[in-house]
């Protein structure tokens, strides 16, 4: 692992989740009496994006269309060579990545494919309907959409994913899509510490936090240790492929030590640190963009 900076932050996590006071209060009165009845409220809010903000396409390119579940993913396509694929975060949607880095990459001769991720901008709902998503089903997004990438252009280059669209490339990853590299804009590493820090925003009980769990265990049918991205990469028992993680010391939606953490278990990952770029405007930082295109692009 390398990286530009080699100072120890000891920032607090200032991640928050915007819980209206009003429902905290009512969360909290009945809770103590109905704690399966807060857990599952909890778990609806939880797996629900938020809408997304700004212009949710980027013009030219191909759009195309694949099926997803019973579903489809909707996305577009631009340049040609290796492909790389951009993943947006949770509430986002394709142009948010599109925007900044489809120039450039095409540019330095790639192929570039940004989608929507299920139940988010121009995509079909996911599994669960509705505007309902989850972490897993944003990874298995991955793996579908690269898979049809390998199938009519051959090995993908890389996987540029951000915040939460970026613990779900490595997820793929780690669970088996093929990728010649990976990069990791602001990510988030162990969904368990926001779904504690969810639960203590929403007014939940130890009772109640520990049904919420469960309940999400139960439902994307996996434990949420298998969900945790430094854990998994410590434990690979194989080789993966080289990463680049980038993070930003004022990040206030993703902890800003969980870059450092997954690179300091993925095998000869690069570290970036960055000041004052927070955890959307690295994505039109141009020092960032440059430092992408020339990883995925060596």
């Amino acid at each position: 692992m390398t990286s530009v900076s080699t100072e120890k932050s000891t920032t607090v996590r200032t991640y928050r989740f915007g819980v209206p006071p009003a429902l905290r209060a009512a969360v909290r009165a009945v809770d103590p009496w109905a704690p399966d009845l807060t857990a599952r409220l909890a778990l609806r809010l939880w797996c629900r994006p938020p809408h997304a903000q700004g212009r949710q396409a980027v013009p030219g390119g191909t759009t195309w269309s694949l099926p997803f579940g019973r579903s489809e993913i909707s996305g577009q396509a631009w340049g040609d060579g290796p492909t790389v694929v951009l993943v947006h975060g949770w509430g986002g949607h394709r142009a948010q990545l599109a925007a900044t880095f489809v120039e450039p990459l095409v540019a330095a001769g790639l192929r570039v494919v940004a989608y929507d991720a299920p139940s988010h901008g121009a995509s079909g709902p996911g599994a669960l309907g509705g505007r309902q998503a989850t972490l897993p089903e944003m990874a298995a997004a991955i793996d579908t959409v690269v898979a049809a990438q390998v199938s009519g252009h051959g090995p993908v280059r890389a996987v540029v994913g951000h915040s939460l669209g970026a613990a779900a490339s490595a997820l793929s990853v780690l669970d088996g899509t093929p990728t010649e590299r990976l990069v990791l804009l602001t990510p988030l590493a162990q969904p368990l510490s926001y779904v504690t820090e969810f639960a203590a925003a929403l007014g939940l009980g130890d009772t109640s936090r520990h049904r919420l769990v469960v309940r999400m265990e139960t439902l994307v049918g996996r434990g949420l240790s298998t969900l945790d991205v430094p854990l998994r990469a410590a434990n690979a028992g194989r080789p993966l492929p080289p990463a680049l993680v980038l993070s930003d010391r004022d990040d206030k939606e993703a902890d800003h030590e969980d870059g450092p953490r997954i690179a300091r278990s993925w095998p000869g990952a690069e570290l970036v640190v960055s000041d004052g770029l927070g955890h959307r405007r690295i994505l039109r930082d141009e020092e960032t963009i440059k430092r992408v295109v020339a990883f995925v692009g060596d």
